[in-house]
């Protein structure tokens, strides 16, 4: 049985002429954490996009666990088992902590948002949203409405709703971005705690959170795959330094 979990084929999209993602052929191995990393511009939001089922290719094909999942709905591609982080808008600024994440539970089991049901109807969902909240180190901050919580605490409140749905694929996008050291740290330790039994890709700019976390990593520019291996074989490659440095891609 082969250990790829998601893979692409001649991943394609254009834009009115314009080739955005390019022919990109994606293999990611079951229980790895694997990094999407290029310049700006180099595709990867694209081709995020495009695995999440959130754009159509122009060409090529998805697989997951061996499954063709090219052209599905985003919704039904994530009960297959494959979540993209912060997609689910279940995050609501003036409810706690805890009331977020037990709506994304309660969405996960196949119900409907019942927002009319009463407090004690819902609460079957609480030791599940306790316990989430308890694995992002969000224990302190329960009764906390979210407009209250620090930038990076939303993010990992944000991954406790997307692990709320039981993924057996996380995709990250940019799960660090505009955080300080101390938030990257705890975003950084808690990707290392959820990683148990899921396979995690990430588009990710901090290539010190990319050096630290991730096993394999594929480096795009101009929509196209440039370099893939680990992170020392990467960052010794003379092509990807220079993308970088902005002599192959702006």
């Amino acid at each position: 049985m082969s250990d790829t979990i998601l893979e692409t084929d001649g991943l394609t999209r254009e834009f009115a002429g314009f080739v955005a993602v390019d022919n990109v052929s994606l293999r990611v191995r079951t229980g790895t954490i694997h990094a999407l990393i290029g310049p700006n511009g180099a595709g990867k939001t694209t081709c995020f996009n495009l695995l999440t089922s959130f754009l159509a290719p122009t060409r090529g094909s998805i697989r997951f666990k061996g499954r063709d999942i090219t052209g599905m709905k985003p919704a039904m591609v994530a009960r297959l088992g494959l979540v993209r982080s912060f997609q689910i808008s279940a995050v609501f600024p003036h409810l706690t902590a805890l009331e977020n994440v037990r709506l994304a539970l309660q969405r996960a089991r196949g119900a409907s948002f019942d927002f009319w049901r009463s407090e004690s109807a819902l609460k079957v969902f609480d030791d599940r949203a306790h316990q989430l909240l308890f694995d992002v180190g969000l224990s302190g901050y329960t009764a906390t409405p979210v407009a209250d919580l620090s930038y990076g605490l939303k993010r990992a409140l944000e991954i406790a709703t997307t692990l709320a749905l039981d993924p057996e694929m996380m995709l990250l996008d940019e799960p660090t971005a505009g955080m300080a050291h101390g938030d990257v740290d705890r975003i950084v330790a808690l990707i290392r705690r959820i990683r148990q039994g899921r396979t995690i890709l990430m588009v990710e700019h901090n290539l010190s959170v990319v050096e630290g976390l991730c096993d394999t990593i594929t480096v795009l520019t101009r929509g196209k795959v440039l370099a893939e291996g680990s992170y020392e074989t990467v960052s010794a490659n003379q092509e990807v330094i220079a993308a970088y440095l902005g002599t192959v891609d702006a």
